[in-house]
């Protein structure tokens, strides 16, 4: 066996280590309600986001803590359900795929698309609409950069004429991991 293969061996050994010991777990970070609609997807139950102070419906950060603890990383499903606010924020780490589910409205409308502000952090890598009207999106976070995105979810009655309305918004803040050395 050669050196560099022992390299690539143990380099791959470290590297799923690393993988296992991660929890995959987090919370959305401002998440305006406590309801677990918001949490990781691999089988660890979601944590509630914390209360929400009483000066603004999503007073948490308006810009992260240069640790981010909050950060979620891996994969996360953000759910929307008739009835929560039109408006959340969202902490990620590079690489973060984020699957956004849409419920049915209430009213006429119907979700049409979902837009990425920045597809450079944040892009829209799939979309589909169920038969019983709700919409799944598929969000991936950039692989290394740090910046902030804001994603749109327009909806609109499909018997009216006109462009659609943006009914749901996700600023999602990319956060890189801090660098040693």
């Amino acid at each position: 066996m050669r050196w560099w293969t022992g390299a690539w061996v143990l380099a791959a050994v470290l590297a799923l280590a690393a993988c296992g010991s991660s929890d995959g777990g987090g919370r959305a970070s401002g998440s305006p309600s406590d309801s677990p609609s918001t949490g990781p997807t691999s089988g660890t139950p979601a944590r509630p986001s914390p209360a929400p102070s009483s000066s603004a419906p999503s007073a948490s950060a308006a810009s992260p803590s240069p640790s981010a603890t909050g950060c979620v990383a891996g994969l996360t499903r953000v759910t929307v359900e008739p009835g929560d606010p039109v408006q959340r924020r969202l902490c990620v780490r590079p690489g973060t795929v984020i699957s956004l589910v849409l419920r049915p409205r209430v009213d006429d409308k119907r979700w049409t698309d979902v837009r990425s502000s920045a597809p450079v952090f944040v892009v829209v890598t799939g979309w589909r609409v169920d038969a019983d009207g709700t919409a799944h999106a598929t969000l991936r976070s950039a692989g290394t950069r740090g910046g902030s995105a804001r994603v749109t979810a327009p909806a609109k009655a499909p018997d009216v004429a006109g462009a659609a309305r943006v009914a749901f918004t996700l600023d999602v803040t990319v956060t890189p991991y801090p660098r040693e050395g």
